[in-house]
Parts: C-alpha cells; structure tokens; sequence
C-alpha cells in the first residue's frame, strides 16, 4: 500500500476498540475489505439488497454488482487505499471524510494508464438497518481526479474571490 501522497493530511490513527458498532463496520469496510479487495466480507458488511452510489459515479444494488465495482477498481489502481480522515455518526448514520488512492494501470474515465499515483477526496454517507449497511452514497471529487488523470497536480479553481481590502 502506498502512503497518501505528499503535503496532504495523515490518516486518522483508529483503536479499533473504541469504536462503535456502525464505525467498526465503516473501518472494516474501508480497510479490510476495500484496500485488500476482499469481496468475501460483503454479505457480512451490506445487506442483500443495499444500495450504492459510488465516488466514481456507478450507481449499483445487491452483492454481485458491488463485488464487480470493487474488482474494476482494483483492476484500475494498483494499490489502492482508503484514507479514513474523518467520521462522524449520528443515530444510523455515519459520514466522513476520505481520500482514496493507487496507481493507474487501466484506462479510467476514457484515459489510458498513466503509471502515476493518482487520489481523490471523497464523503461517503452510509445508512445502517439491523447492523448492517443498508444504504451507501459517495460523493466524489472526480473535478480533481480527472485534472491529475490530464497531468493536473493542483487543479485550480475558476472562481476567484476578492481580496480584503
């Protein structure tokens, strides 16, 4: 696994014992099953029929489509982590803040392979019912991903505010 790219903020340093139930199983999700693309964790993370809408932009529901998202993902970014930098829970609900990152190695939104470590920011809202994920929504900075997938370090934004006088 590769460490986040530099200059940016550090992962959250987690005790897996002091977390509750819902953050537990976002921890597991993101670090057991999605860094390592353990796709035999997901009957125990999601219910059968949850739904998904990815950083990337998929919308998908069930276990066999979200199995496949998280292959083509693999396939795409080598290396690729999560970056847990902020949860925050709230009755069934937990969000957060996360990076997420690899290498290029298969084409991605239209562009061939790059070779480069490639990151994105993303906010994932997950829903819980009866102790699993039933529902999981990511917004995704794909703004930022395809500036640094056209060789952009720091996209800059087009709107500019005034300066203090």
């Amino acid at each position: 696994m590769f460490a986040a790219p530099p200059g940016l903020e550090t992962a959250m340093e987690l005790d897996r014992r002091s977390l509750t139930p819902q953050k537990e199983m976002v921890f597991k999700f993101y670090k057991d099953m999605w860094d390592h693309a353990d796709v035999s964790l997901i009957p125990e993370i999601f219910h059968p029929d949850f739904a998904f809408r990815g950083s990337l932009g998929p919308v998908l529901v069930g276990h066999l489509q979200f199995g496949d998202y998280v292959q083509w993902i693999h396939d795409a970014l080598e290396d690729y982590t999560s970056d847990i930098l902020d949860l925050i829970e709230e009755d069934d609900r937990i969000s957060g803040k996360l990076r997420f990152h690899g290498i290029h190695r298969k084409p991605l939104f239209g562009r061939q392979p790059t070779g480069k470590h490639l990151w994105w920011y993303g906010t994932p809202i997950f829903q819980f019912r009866d102790g699993k994920v039933h529902d999981l929504w990511v917004l995704g900075d794909i703004h930022g991903l395809l500036g640094r997938l056209d060789g952009i370090q720091d996209v800059p934004a087009e709107f500019k505010p005034h300066v203090s006088r």
